[in-house]
C-alpha cells in the first residue's frame, strides 16, 4: 500500500512539473501581404491630430448631430447587435467550460433502496443456505477524479477557447461597424435624394412656367400644337422623376428604421437637403490595418483558435493520466450509517494510452492542421481584401472629387445655355426644342451634381470603415478566460 502510494505522489508531482510543457506548434502569426504606402493619395489636406477618428464612435468625424442620435440607438436597439452580442456571451461561457478541466471533478450519488434477494440465485459457497433475502441499502457515495494535464490537452483547449472568444468579440466590434457604417451611408443617401427632391420641385416650377407661356403663345397664334405638347410632356416626365425619387427615400428611411430597431411605419428622417462635405480621414499606413480592423482581427483570433486544436489533436496520440478516488458511507439500517463501520473508500490512477483505434488520431490531426492552414488563407485575404477596400475609397473619393468640380461647372454652362434658348425662342430665332433640350439638360446636370456629393459623403464613410472606424486590436486583449481558484468549489 505505501509503495502505491508513492508512485501515485510520483505522478502528482511529475505533472505539477511538466504544468509548462504543452504538445503541439507553438502560435506565431503568419506573415500577409502589405505594402509601406497607400497607391492613391486622398484628395484633401493631411488630417491633424484633432481630425483623428473617434475611438467607438467613428460617425461622430461627420459633425452630424442627427446622424449621432441614430447611431446611439442603433447601438441600443439593433436586433443583430444584440443577436452578436449574445454570442459573445456564449463565448466567453465556453472558456469557462474549458478552464473547469483543470481542477478535480468532485460528484455525489446517494441512493436510498430496498431490495429482495432470490432464494435460487446462484452462488459461490454451500456453507451459507441460500434463501430469499429482503434488506434496506442506504449509500452516500462519493467519487473524485483529476487529470494530470502533462501534454496540455487541457491547457490547448482553454488556449483555444480562449482565442475564440476573442474572435467573436472581434466579430461583435465587426458588426457594430458594419451597421453603424451602413446606417450613415443609409443617412446620407436619404438627404442627397433630399436635394435632388428640391432640384426636381424647382425643375417642375420652371416647366410649369414654361407650359404656361408655351400655351399663351398658342393661344395668341405664336406657338404650334406641337410645342405644347412637347412642353407638356418634359413636365410630365419630370414629375415621373419626383414620384421615383420620393420612393428611393422611402426605401432608404425604412432601412434605417430596421438598424435602429423601429417599425418602418412608426419611423421618418425630417426632410434635409445634403449639404455637407467630406472630412479629413487620417490613413496611417498600411500594416495599420492589420491592428485597425476588426474582421482582420478575428480572422486572426480564429487562426490562433486553430493553432491551439493541433496541439489537442497532438495531445490524443499521449497518455491520458488521471488520478480517482471514492469513497462515502453504506448500511443496511439508516439508523447506523453514519458510523465508523459504514465508512469505504478507495483510491487510484489510471493511464489510458492510444494503441491501435483505426487512424483516428493521425486523421483528426490531419483535419485541424488542414483547418488551421485553412485559416491561415482566410486571414491573408482579410488582408487583401482590407487593402482593396481602403484603395477603393481613396481612389473613388478622387474621381468623385474632379468629377464633382467639373460637374459643377457643367451645371453653370447648362444654366446659361437655358437663358440663351429662352432669349432666342422668345425672340423667334429658334423652336421651343432648343428651351426643351436646355431644360432636359440642365435638370440633369443638377441631379448629377447633387448625385456626386451625395456618393462622396457615401465613399467617405465606406473609407472610415474600411480602415476600421477608430478601432484596434488591443481593445480585445482583455477577453480571456483564467482558471480560478473559486472555481474549484462550484457546480
Amino acid at each position: 500500500m505505501k509503495r502505491w502510494r508513492l508512485a501515485t505522489i510520483a505522478i502528482a508531482m511529475s505533472g505539477a512539473w511538466l504544468a509548462g510543457c504543452a504538445v503541439g506548434p507553438r502560435y506565431q502569426r503568419p506573415t500577409a501581404p502589405t505594402s509601406v504606402a497607400w497607391k492613391t493619395s486622398p484628395p484633401w489636406q493631411p488630417a491633424a491630430p484633432k481630425d483623428s477618428i473617434p475611438k467607438g464612435a467613428w460617425w461622430q468625424i461627420f459633425k452630424d448631430d442627427q446622424l449621432n442620435g441614430y447611431e446611439q440607438q442603433l447601438l441600443k436597439t439593433n436586433q443583430s447587435l444584440e443577436a452578436a452580442q449574445q454570442r459573445l456571451e456564449q463565448a466567453r461561457s465556453l472558456a469557462r467550460v474549458a478552464s473547469a478541466g483543470y481542477f478535480p471533478q468532485l460528484n455525489a450519488d446517494p441512493l436510498a433502496a430496498r431490495q429482495r434477494l432470490s432464494g435460487n440465485r446462484p452462488v459461490v459457497s454451500t456453507v451459507v443456505p441460500t434463501v430469499p433475502v429482503t434488506q434496506n441499502n442506504f449509500e452516500v457515495p462519493f467519487s473524485l477524479s483529476y487529470e494530470l494535464d502533462l501534454f496540455g490537452r487541457v491547457r490547448r483547449n482553454l488556449e483555444a477557447a480562449n482565442a475564440s472568444l476573442q474572435s467573436t468579440a472581434a466579430t461583435l466590434q465587426n458588426t457594430q461597424l458594419v451597421l453603424t457604417a451602413e446606417l450613415a451611408a443609409d443617412y446620407f443617401t436619404i438627404h442627397e435624394l433630399d436635394a435632388e427632391i428640391v432640384v426636381v420641385q424647382e425643375a417642375i416650377k420652371y416647366q410649369q412656367k414654361g407650359l404656361e407661356l408655351v400655351q399663351d403663345r398658342h393661344n395668341g397664334g405664336i406657338a404650334s400644337g406641337l410645342e405644347v405638347a412637347q412642353q407638356a410632356t418634359v413636365l410630365d416626365s419630370t414629375v415621373s422623376q419626383l414620384h421615383l425619387l420620393q420612393q428611393q427615400r422611402d426605401q432608404f428611411e425604412h432601412a434605417i428604421a430596421l438598424l435602429v430597431g423601429t417599425p418602418a411605419s412608426s419611423f421618418s428622417v425630417p426632410s434635409a437637403p445634403l449639404r455637407a462635405t467630406p472630412p479629413p480621414v487620417p490613413l496611417g499606413v498600411p500594416s495599420d490595418v492589420l491592428e485597425r480592423r476588426p474582421d482582420v482581427a478575428a480572422a486572426e483570433r480564429t487562426m490562433a483558435q486553430e493553432n491551439a486544436l493541433v496541439g489537442v489533436a497532438t495531445a490524443a496520440f499521449y497518455p491520458n493520466i488521471s488520478l480517482t478516488g471514492s469513497g462515502g458511507l453504506q448500511s443496511r439500517d439508516i439508523t447506523a450509517l453514519v458510523s465508523a463501520p459504514s465508512a469505504f473508500w478507495a483510491v487510484g490512477s489510471d493511464l489510458l494510452q492510444p494503441v491501435l483505434n483505426g487512424g483516428r488520431n493521425r486523421a483528426n490531426l490531419a483535419a485541424a492542421k488542414s483547418s488551421y492552414n485553412a485559416s491561415v488563407a482566410d486571414y491573408r485575404q482579410s488582408v487583401l481584401t482590407a487593402f482593396q477596400e481602403v484603395e477603393d475609397g481613396l481612389s473613388g473619393l478622387n474621381a468623385l472629387s474632379q468629377a464633382s468640380v467639373a460637374q459643377n461647372a457643367a451645371v453653370e454652362d447648362a444654366r446659361r445655355a437655358l437663358d440663351l434658348a429662352n432669349n432666342r425662342y422668345v425672340g423667334g430665332v429658334t423652336t421651343y426644342l432648343d428651351v426643351i433640350t436646355a431644360q432636359t439638360t440642365l435638370l440633369s446636370n443638377e441631379r448629377l451634381a447633387t448625385q456626386l456629393l451625395g456618393q462622396q459623403m457615401v465613399t467617405s464613410v465606406f473609407l472610415v470603415k474600411a480602415l476600421g472606424g477608430g478601432w484596434d486590436a488591443s481593445q480585445i486583449q482583455n477577453e480571456q478566460v483564467h482558471p480560478s481558484a473559486v472555481q474549484a468549489l462550484q457546480p
